[in-house]
């Protein structure tokens, strides 16, 4: 029976099963709650904030149904006002920038802590974000290059509709229109977790080993090439599971304030209880979806390594020397480089 593999962090230090990587997921989190969830938690609030804000003005311009239930019957003409539109549309495109810049610079930092943490190693969130602060220019490099590979096939797609709508009859158009939504959201879906999956190490090749963002993309789809659907299972696997935590945190305080907005006072008082309630909400299932995601991409990133390049023989005797000298150096930080790893 083969010993035990050496284990100085949050992994074992050999070719991680799905059981290792959510248990190492974990271990990061508890490892260093502090770093972690905090920065986590600071990044879903100034995500959360502009949605909760919109859904608060939009409930507050809809009529009680305890107190008109006529009205509130046909409050869809209430979308259509200032307040209206302004919490369907303007909150949510605003969170989304927000996110947009906040999760790229929390998913590097994350990375860079997780780094460490392999080899048993804690680090601060100010000492991970001077490490990482190079690499963000890079990180937007890829969060932009994948944004725009996921949403060129909608805008051709849209400009298909309009073509169609603009020379057809208004029953034909209709038709055509409903066919082909159907089979451009099935095609999409598939396209969109081809290329999550594909480029799902980025972020990791960027942060840890110092490249740049088409090279980090390169670099990605080489790790994942001949195992792709073990890949693909377990960050879908993992979205699913995160998914589910994250709706069981979020729905007490989202529906507490759906419904305190709905039927409380029309008031200021109201509106920032609402708005409280729903943040509050929002925060809490980001804070747990953001690090268990990037704690799971990055295992997955240092598995496929020690899979295809022995690079847990390098993390094997680097640890070893560590444990003899007694503590983990910042020089770590330089093993992730593809330069150390057995078959570069």
């Amino acid at each position: 029976m083969p010993p035990p593999a050496l284990r100085p962090g949050i992994i074992p230090l050999r070719p991680l099963g799905l059981g290792d990587i959510l248990d190492g997921t974990i271990k990061l989190i508890r490892s260093n709650p502090k770093a972690v969830l905090g920065l986590s938690a600071v990044a879903a609030l100034l995500a959360s904030v502009p949605v909760a804000i919109g859904q608060a003005f939009l409930l507050d311009a809809m009529p009680s149904p305890l107190d008109d239930p006529a009205s509130f019957a046909t409050a869809e003409s209430e979308l259509t006002t200032v307040s209206g539109v302004l919490g369907q549309y303007a909150g949510t495109l605003i969170s989304s920038a927000i996110s947009f810049v906040v999760v790229t610079v929390l998913t590097g930092v994350l990375t860079r802590i997780l780094g460490r943490a392999v080899f048993g190693g804690n680090i601060s969130a100010g000492e991970a974000w001077q490490l990482v602060k190079g690499r963000v220019p890079a990180l937007f490099g890829v969060v932009g290059m994948m944004a725009a590979i996921m949403i060129v096939p909608l805008i051709v797609f849209v400009l298909l509709l309009v073509a169609i709508a603009m020379n057809a009859s208004d029953s034909s158009a209709l038709g055509w229109i409903a066919g082909l939504t159907i089979l451009f959201l099935i095609a999409y879906l598939a396209y969109y977790l081809f290329f999550r999956t594909r480029f799902a190490f980025a972020s990791s090749a960027v942060v840890l080993e110092g490249r740049g963002p088409v090279d980090a993309m390169r670099r990605s789809w080489h790790l994942v090439t001949g195992d792709f659907w073990r890949v693909f299972g377990i960050l879908l696997l993992t979205s699913i599971l995160v998914g589910l935590v994250a709706s069981l945190l979020t729905m007490p305080f989202t529906l507490a304030g759906t419904l305190f907005g709905m039927f409380g006072a029309s008031s200021a008082a109201t509106t920032i209880v609402t708005a409280v309630l729903i943040a509050i909400g929002g925060t809490l299932g980001a804070m747990f979806t953001y690090p268990f995601e990037a704690g799971v991409a990055g295992l997955l990133y240092a598995d496929r390594r020690m899979r295809s390049e022995a690079f847990d023989l390098v993390l094997q005797t680097a640890a070893i020397e560590q444990q003899r000298q007694g503590w983990v150096h910042a020089s770590a930080d330089e093993l992730w480089h593809p330069s150390n790893s057995a078959r570069s």
